[in-house]
C-alpha cells in the first residue's frame, strides 16, 4: 500500500463523519421543530435557526478537505501520511459527536419554546459550547497541516 491511500482514506473519513453528523443532528432537531410546530406555530423562524446549527460541522469536514488536499498531488512518506490520517480523522471524530451533541441541546430548545418558554437566546448560547470542540478540531487541522512539508 503506498502512504498517499493512507491520507486519502483519512481525508475521507472526515468528510464523512462530519457530514453524517450534521445530517443526523439537523434530522434530531428537524423532527423537534415538528413536533413544537404543533403546539406553537408562531416561532417557526426559532425552530429554523436552532434546527440549522449542527449543519456547521459538516462545513468544517469541507474546509479540511480544502486545507489537505493539496497535499495530495505530491509523493509523500508514510509520517506526513500519518499526520494527514490523524488529523483528518480526528476532525471527523470531533464534528461527527458535536454535531450530535449540539442537536440535543438544540432540541430540548426546540420543546421548550414549542412549549410557551423564552429560551431562545440561552438555547443558542448553550448551543455554543459543543460547537466550540469542533472549531478545536479544525484549529488542529489548520495548525498541523501548516508543520506537514508541503
Amino acid at each position: 500500500m503506498e502512504p498517499i491511500v493512507l491520507a486519502y482514506l483519512g481525508i475521507a473519513l472526515m468528510v464523512a463523519l462530519s457530514g453524517v453528523g450534521s445530517a443526523y443532528g439537523v434530522t434530531i432537531c428537524g423532527n423537534a421543530a415538528v413536533g413544537a410546530l404543533k403546539k406553537n406555530p408562531t416561532a417557526s423562524g426559532q425552530y429554523i435557526g436552532l434546527s440549522a446549527l449542527p449543519s456547521s460541522q459538516g462545513l468544517y469536514g469541507f474546509v479540511g478537505y480544502f486545507l489537505l488536499s493539496a497535499y495530495l498531488k505530491t509523493p509523500m512518506d508514510w509520517g506526513v501520511a500519518a499526520a494527514i490520517f490523524g488529523a483528518a480523522l480526528g476532525l471527523g471524530l470531533v464534528a461527527f459527536f458535536s454535531a450530535i451533541r449540539q442537536a440535543q441541546v438544540c432540541a430540548n430548545g426546540i420543546v421548550a419554546i414549542g412549549g410557551g418558554h423564552n429560551v431562545f437566546g440561552t438555547t443558542m448560547v448553550l448551543a455554543v459550547f459543543p460547537e466550540l470542540y469542533a472549531i478545536l478540531g479544525l484549529l488542529v487541522l489548520i495548525l498541523i497541516s501548516g508543520l506537514i512539508p508541503a
